[in-house]
């Protein structure tokens, strides 16, 4: 049976995941792009296809709707929300997700991040790299106020890994709230304004919503900093790139955009770090997930599963 493969990286790191595939009768299309698949393509390369290793590209009730063949979605990672699961569903297809893969890779990349922008590295690294021997002092993560936005396995990691640090965590979850020890609960608005540091973790409602907008950022204490590692369309990139310019915020992370590959005008700003949507992208972590995608599909087949299996997180809806 066909298989389309629509993350750009599968098996790039461990041809593993691709040997059990094929060892187990399928035969893998792989995305020729490089790059997140755009509707046309995504179809296209579909076409006859009974299963989907899917990244993080929009499947939605008309794209679902031109694959009558497909059977199983296995999303190659943690969020389900770029897949429309009702109209899944309604066409019979079984959805599975390997929500447990990218906690740790995405939550080092956060702390990093963060660490970053306290000690401003790349500022430095870039007037080194230009000729000017410039010393800025930074600022220790001990004693910082740092607001985690979306408090599931991610946020609650990298407040794991920050508290060592010495570090303040408040955070807040839109949906299900859970006291965690050495950690507080704040409304969004409360938090924005308490912290130094805020970290974005949450996944978007729709397609349409913003979580961050001009009226949010305006809320952030002046000087503070913000980093985003959950997806592209959470942050209002323009609100957030006046706020930058304007000095009313000292610094921010991005790994994630609206529009991937991004070229628009935060490349422009020396403040902001931007990275290309490498959360889960340690060896370890995509081999791990990559190998449960594959366990995931096996099994929605019917067929024996190899790897994690739900005992070690694997979800299915």
């Amino acid at each position: 049976m066909k298989v389309l493969i629509s993350t750009s990286t599968f098996g790039e790191y461990d041809r593993s995941p691709l040997d059990v595939l094929r060892g187990s009768g399928f035969e893998p299309v792989m995305n020729p792009y490089g790059r997140t698949l755009k509707e046309d393509e995504l179809k296209a390369l579909a076409k006859g296809a009974a299963g989907l290793i899917a990244g993080t590209e929009r499947l939605d009730g008309p794209v679902l709707g031109a694959m009558p063949g497909l059977r199983i979605i296995s999303r190659c990672g943690a969020g389900l929300d770029n897949i429309d699961l009702a109209a899944a569903r309604r066409l019979g297809m079984e959805v599975f997700n390997t929500p447990s893969g990218p906690t740790l890779a995405v939550a080092e990349l956060t702390v990093a991040l963060l660490l970053n922008l306290a000690r401003r590295i790349t500022e430095m690294d870039r007037d080194v790299r230009r000729g000017v021997w410039r010393k800025s002092a930074g600022s220790l993560m001990r004693g910082k106020k740092v607001g985690i936005v979306g408090f599931g396995r991610i946020g609650r990691k990298v407040a794991a890994l920050l508290l060592p640090f010495g570090a303040e965590i408040r955070y807040c979850d839109l949906f299900k709230i859970e006291s965690e020890p050495g950690c507080r609960h704040s409304c969004l608005d409360e938090l924005l304004a308490w912290a130094d540091a805020v970290t974005i973790h949450a996944s978007l409602a729709s397609p349409c919503m913003t979580l961050l907008g001009q009226r949010e950022l305006s809320l952030m204490k002046e000087g503070a900093v913000l980093v985003n590692t959950s997806r592209g369309g959470v942050v209002d990139e323009a609100a957030l790139h006046e706020a930058l310019s304007s000095g009313r915020l000292s610094g921010a992370a991005l790994d994630v955009f609206e529009e991937e590959p991004y070229s628009g005008p935060l490349t422009g700003l020396p403040n902001v770090i931007l990275t290309p949507h490498i959360g889960s992208y340690a060896r370890e972590a995509r081999t791990e997930m990559e190998m449960e995608a594959v366990s995931n599909l096996l099994k929605g087949f019917g067929l024996a599963s190899i790897g994690a299996g739900p005992e070690k997180g694997a979800g299915r809806s």
